[in-house]
């Protein structure tokens, strides 16, 4: 019997040190996800990165005479069924790698088991085919269809920000491609299927904006830094340390306020915008001070309503 038990016991010591990872919760308490648990997997807080980028690209496009509400109201749906399907295709890849076991954050539904990991990525890409369906509309009404390969480019990247074998959301790329994508290339891409052209406000715009798209998702790393760094999940946050990540943050925070200058000297209430501030200031203020993970979900919930004052104001300067 000894021999038996000691057979049991043996075998590769990684293993041993490294467990499956397990359900976050009781298992014996897992309950079905409800329709509130699947608008919240959603993360509608999330959906102003894709409201603000079209509201900048569309204000532009105006300001040259030549808004198209039907193509913008079709960019809007593309950005949030895009951002609709990253949300669910996250909650299901971090899910079956185990890494929500560890969480501080709201329940996953993936990760909490009250939906199945099938269920969820089926949501995910029957949003991506939304997206994709509206992309294509926008194709065949500009007769664009080199934007096909942008298209494909941004589904590519909203997969792969924690799907695949080698997410680039595990390895510190996160908030890079955050900014890209939700910044120049929406804030340019709006403006260019209405005017054919990309101007040089569209492009300052856009970064302005892409790096409060940055600033959202390093506080929400920065809550979860601890956990990810259990699991291996180097995002920026854990590669840089709590300390300098803060100190990141609120330059992010600060930066966009820079660009006005260049907006202010064209459209008389630019300087508006600079209302933003009332809440980006107190926001670095809890960010750097902050000691609990609810703290730092205020600060996330702040972060994206001040991204979208700041869109709405600027965007209202340009237009009007």
């Amino acid at each position: 019997m000894a021999k038996k038990t000691a057979k049991k016991t043996s075998g590769n010591p990684q293993k041993r040190a490294h467990p499956a990872p397990k359900r976050s919760g009781n298992p014996a308490a897992v309950r079905r996800a409800t329709a509130r648990d699947w608008v919240g997997g959603a993360r509608p807080r999330t959906l102003t990165l894709a409201l603000a980028p079209v509201l900048l690209g569309s204000a532009v496009a105006h300001w040259f005479s030549a808004f198209d509400p039907w193509l913008a109201v079709l960019a809007l749906a593309v950005a949030v069924f895009l951002q609709v399907g990253v949300n669910y295709a996250n909650d299901y890849s971090d899910g079956v790698r185990g890494t929500d076991a560890v969480r501080v954050g709201p329940s996953r539904l993936t990760g909490s088991g009250a939906a199945k990991p099938r269920t969820v990525l089926t949501v995910a890409l029957v949003f991506f085919a939304l997206a994709a369906a509206c992309g294509l509309a926008v194709v065949v009404l500009t007769q664009l269809w080199w934007l096909i390969a942008v298209g494909a480019l941004a589904l590519v990247a909203a997969w792969f920000y924690t799907g695949g074998r080698r997410p680039y959301g595990y390895a510190g790329l996160g908030e890079l491609v955050a900014f890209v994508f939700f910044g120049p290339v929406a804030v340019v891409g709006t403006t260019f299927i209405q005017t054919g052209t990309a101007p040089f406000e569209s492009w300052l715009s856009g970064v302005m904006i892409g790096l409060f798209a940055a600033a959202i998702l390093l506080v929400n790393n920065i809550r979860d830094i601890d956990q990810d760094a259990q699991v291996a999940k180097r995002t920026l946050a854990v590669r840089l340390g709590a300390r300098a990540s803060r100190i990141v943050f609120v330059v992010l925070l600060a930066l966009p306020f820079a660009g006005l200058a260049w907006f202010a000297i064209l459209f008389p209430a630019a300087p508006l915008t600079l209302f933003a501030l009332l809440i980006t200031l107190p926001v670095s203020l809890i960010v750097i001070t902050a000691r609990t993970p609810r703290e730092l979900i205020l600060a996330l919930q702040l972060t994206s309503l001040a991204a979208l004052v700041f869109a709405v104001a600027l965007s209202a300067a340009i237009a009007f």
